[in-house]
């Protein structure tokens, strides 16, 4: 079995609504999708209302997720660690313990954007658009991964 962790910093936006998308683009029989934070603010909470509601707009049910931190036991539980911005990879990066653990380690947009290492902004503070903003680059993300694994 293929195993996915998307991370970003409180595990309540962003990593919530691409493990939810990449979920549904995938035969989780043979890949498992988790999420995590590098801050352990909201431990044991369900993701954010607004990414709840964006991602019941697309059909999706995230509200089985509940929010947890990262730990070093992640890079032996996960194949690969898609991280949502540049600061999540520095914190994600900082635990890592060899070269398999940082070669696990990408930047979901990336898959869009290959090299740039463009963030997925954090849409917490920025209103209901950033939301549906962010899960738009998710689910274009999501699909080139879901692509990839199925080939």
């Amino acid at each position: 079995m293929t195993r996915i962790l998307m991370v970003c910093l409180g595990n309540i936006c962003r990593s919530p609504l691409a493990e939810g998308i990449l979920r549904s683009k995938v035969d989780q029989e043979v890949i498992f999708i988790d999420s995590a934070g590098t801050g352990g603010y909201h431990v044991g909470e369900l993701p954010d209302r607004r990414s709840i509601a964006v991602a019941r707009k697309y059909g999706l049910d995230i509200t089985d997720q509940r929010c947890r931190k990262f730990t070093v036991r992640d890079f032996d539980e996960f194949d690969l660690i898609y991280v949502m911005d540049n600061s999540n990879r520095r914190d994600v990066l900082s635990l890592a313990r060899t070269n398999e653990d940082t070669e696990k380690v990408k930047m979901i947009l990336n898959e869009l954007f290959p090299n740039e290492n463009v963030d997925v902004p954090d849409p917490y503070y920025g209103g209901e658009f950033g939301f549906e903003s962010v899960y738009e680059m998710l689910e274009k993300a999501c699909a080139i991964i879901a692509k990839k694994l199925h080939s």
